[in-house]
Parts: structure tokens; sequence; C-alpha cells
């Protein structure tokens, strides 16, 4: 990143977020970042939404490079993920206490490759209960999160890679490639189910969208700071 960037007029953001931050927060924190610093309101958006339990790459725009995102959210992204063999949670995530457990032992690499193989290519995926998407009117989480029943109906995705790249005990390490849409979480249950001990999502990074990758982004804290600069510089410049 550079300091020909001017966010008021519009630029891409690229953001580390931290595990626990909302994606909407971190788009928050930008948004009244640069209204305190340039006493109006500047657009502000994402392409593409992470989990709170995630970490990783978040592609952020502003100004009048937020017309971009819709194409940038199109683009395929890239994440490391580890499953837990032998455990089941409601959301296929850590967010909910594991429900059931079945013995994993017995799972060896090859019936992991093949699962994997399984799950690679076009595909039909139906989208957790526990997720954003609207379900009769109301974001599924909080029906499901009342103890409603959830069905949203599958959306087609594809899984470009999708490599197992270390295992520590019952923790599957995994590299992935996907189309947009796709979620990790149902993935690990899937892949659990195929397995037949049942897994769930315990860790997830994305490290890339598109043409972009997180080694190249800053954590909301160090955008924060470089704002501040870029302020300081740019009230130097009017004062010239």
């Amino acid at each position: 990143m550079s300091a020909e960037l001017d966010p008021e007029t519009g630029a891409i953001l690229l953001v580390d977020k931290p595990v626990t931050w909302t994606s909407f927060n971190v788009v928050a924190k930008i948004r009244a970042a640069l209204r305190a610093l340039t006493g109006r309101r500047v657009k502000v958006g994402h392409a593409g939404t992470l989990d709170p339990l995630a970490s990783g790459l978040l592609v952020i725009g502003t100004g009048g490079c937020t017309k971009q995102l819709p194409h940038l959210t199109e683009e395929d992204k890239c994440y490391t993920a580890t499953l837990r063999l032998g455990q089941t949670t409601a959301s296929y995530d850590a967010e909910t206490p594991v429900e059931q457990e079945r013995p994993w032992q017995h799972v060896d690499d090859e019936a992991v490759r093949m699962a994997l193989h399984r799950f690679t290519g076009p595909q039909m995926q139906t989208p957790p209960s526990f997720s954003a998407k609207r379900f009769q009117g109301e974001r599924a989480y909080r029906l499901a999160r009342a103890g409603e029943e959830v069905a949203i109906p599958p959306v087609p995705i594809i899984i470009h890679r999708l490599q197992q790249v270390g295992r520590q005990g019952a923790d599957l390490h995994l590299d992935i490639t996907c189309s947009k849409g796709t979620y990790i979480r149902t993935l690990a249950d899937d892949i659990g189910r195929e397995l037949g001990c049942g897994a769930y999502l315990t860790a997830l990074r994305r490290t890339a969208s598109g043409h972009f990758h997180v080694r190249d982004a800053r954590t909301p804290e160090m955008w924060s700071q470089w704002l501040d600069r870029w302020a300081a510089r740019r009230q130097q410049g009017q004062g010239a």
C-alpha cells in the first residue's frame, strides 16, 4: 500500500480481519475514521463477508471504488481451514457446542483423499442454518438460534482445489480454492458425513480473493494509523 491512495475519493483497502471481528465491524471502523478525518460521510463496503470466527483477507472499497465491489465479490476465494474429525456442532463451526462425538481414529489419509475428491468440482451446496442468508424474510441465524427449523435451498458452487496439507490427530488442515458463496463450514460438515465420523470447522483464514492476497493486507489498527498519517499529509497539502 502506498501514500498515493486516496480513500476519500476512492480506494481499495486490503484488511487482515482478526478473529471475533465481524465484516461490518471493519467497515464501520473505517467509515467512522474517514468521517472523523474528512468531516463528511464516505461510502465504504466490502467484497465478501467473513464470519466472526474467521480471520484473513477482507477487501474493502471506499468512495468511488465501491462501484468495483460487485465485480470483486464474484472472484474466487482461497482459504486455509482446520477440521476437527469425530465431532459435530449445529453451526458446523465453534460458535455452538459439540453435539455429537464419534470414533475418528479409523479414518486414514486415503479415506480423506477420496472424500476431498468427492467434494472437488461443481456441486450444489446447502448454506448452514447459522448464516446470514435470508429465509422466510428473516436472517437464518436468528431463526436457528430461536430453535426454529431452517431449510435454505442449495446453491451452485465450485470447489476448484481441496487439498490436505497436514494432520495432527483429529485435526485435519486443508487448502481450499472455491467460487463465491461457498460455505467452508458446510464443506466441513459434508466431509465429516462422507467420512462417517462427523467434523466441524475449528479455524478458517481467507488468504486470497481474486488477485488480492492477505500478505499485502493490514490489520484494522494498522489501517487506522495509516489513515491518521494520510489525513495529516492531506491537511499539510491544503495548507500549502
